[in-house]
């Protein structure tokens, strides 16, 4: 049996070479990947650059048409020099039980908007099926039927539509869909007392 100079006495020389070519197989595959990873990285940080360039350009004419010619009844725009997180403000709708409240939302944009929705949460708590009680809100266009053609102007109107149109089989605040099922009465009482002492103008 022949010996490996580097092998200890019992290993032959074609096991040592056979290790040694697998070891520099599995040298080469974790470079190989390396180098692959390192690439997959740059390009997802120049993907990530671009569609947050397109994003911020996007934002940009969305406000400069908000500003212009606001949605009725609602208002908002970027918080301080982050164009990305806006905060918004829209008019209980009137013959309502919120009519006469003034609710704030947070809307956050993300970096490949707008291809995927902001999220959209209320800030001033409220009472409605579809909304939940940390101001999550159920509204089928700021999920799957969410389409690019879409615009903060149109996701307010509708926040505002569906204030005057809740859907109580489709809830995130149950207690709120079981009342307005079962007791329409207390629903709008409760929803005109959470509205005096959430969303009042005082």
């Amino acid at each position: 049996m022949e010996y490996c100079g580097l092998c200890v006495e019992g290993v032959d020389a074609s096991s040592c070479i056979a290790r040694s070519c697998f070891s520099r197989m599995q040298l080469a595959f974790k470079t190989r990947n390396s180098i692959k990873m390192a690439n997959h990285k740059r390009i997802h940080a120049t993907k990530n650059c671009w569609n947050s360039k397109m994003a911020q350009k996007r934002i940009q004419k969305e406000l400069k048409e908000f500003q212009k010619d606001p949605p009725m009844n609602c208002s908002g725009g970027p918080v301080g020099d982050d164009i990305s997180v806006w905060r918004a403000c829209i008019l209980g709708p009137k013959d309502s039980p919120y009519e006469s409240g003034i609710f704030y939302l947070n809307i956050c944009f993300p970096s490949d908007y707008p291809f995927k929705p902001p999220k959209v949460t209320f800030e001033t708590k409220i009472f409605h099926p579809n909304i939940s009680e940390d101001g999550v809100i159920c509204l089928d266009i700021l999920k799957k039927e969410w389409s690019p053609v879409l615009t903060i102007a149109k996701i307010l109107l509708s926040i505002c539509s569906l204030l005057d149109d809740p859907n109580p089989d489709d809830p995130l605040n149950s207690a709120a869909a079981r009342l307005l099922k079962t007791d329409k009465e207390n629903y709008i009482r409760t929803v005109k007392k959470y509205t005096l002492d959430y969303a009042s103008k005082k």
